[in-house]
């Protein structure tokens, strides 16, 4: 390898993991909250089982993303904005 100075594991790797998980699961159901009001036309029952399945793919999607983050304080930055945008739409948009 040429430049041996290159850090295999950055030190910040607890904090994107936390921001993945934690961030992760408040958008993951953002998302799926979301995902309801877009279905809200389909029947009940199946369209509750989508809802409630979408959540697992979104989370692990933003666990497995966080690492491309350069730094944790980035990953929680831009999770959380993310997060929150989400959850702000989804009470705009959802019925009183």
């Amino acid at each position: 390898m040429a430049g041996g100075d290159e850090e295999v594991l950055r030190p910040d790797w607890l904090s994107k993991t936390l921001a993945g998980v934690l961030l992760g699961l408040v958008l993951a159901f953002g998302v799926s909250g979301l995902l309801s009001l877009a279905l809200a036309p389909m029947a009940t029952s199946p369209r509750n089982q989508l809802v409630m399945w979408s959540v697992v793919p979104v989370w692990m999607g933003v666990v497995g993303g966080c690492f491309c983050f350069r730094t944790g304080p980035r990953a929680w930055l831009w999770l959380g904005g993310a997060a929150v945008l989400t959850w702000g739409t989804f009470l705009l948009l959802r019925n009183p």
